[in-house]
């Protein structure tokens, strides 16, 4: 069973939360492996008395997305925070670059200033 958040209970649907990771995926490079991904979601899930929270659906879609696809990540967070307005996905962009290592350190400039 699945805990809303108003506290309505409903039966988990798996094809729901793969449709949600397969809008958030479509053109990604991952989009062939939402089942995958999905599944992964499932397993990862904490269970209590075979209840999980939409709530501990929804963080961990987005864990897995953040280590999987930035893009994936930043749209699936749009829909499950809510994002209203553009410095939304300001702040989350923000937040997903800082929690991620650098690609690439840019060329530092010499000690003697010389280039």
């Amino acid at each position: 069973m699945v805990v809303k958040r108003s506290g309505v209970r409903a039966p988990f649907e798996f094809a729901k939360l793969a449709a949600g990771i397969r809008s958030a995926a479509k053109g990604r490079p991952l989009e062939a492996e939402v089942d995958e991904v999905a599944a992964a979601v499932v397993e990862s899930l904490p269970s209590r008395g075979g209840e999980v929270t939409t709530e501990a659906i929804g963080l961990a879609i987005l864990e897995r997305l953040r280590a999987l696809d930035p893009i994936a990540y930043v749209r699936f967070a749009s829909v499950y925070k809510g994002f209203e307005n553009p410095e939304d996905f300001e702040r989350e962009v923000g937040l997903l670059t800082k929690a991620s290592p650098p690609k690439s350190s840019p060329p530092r400039p010499s000690p003697s200033g010389a280039r």
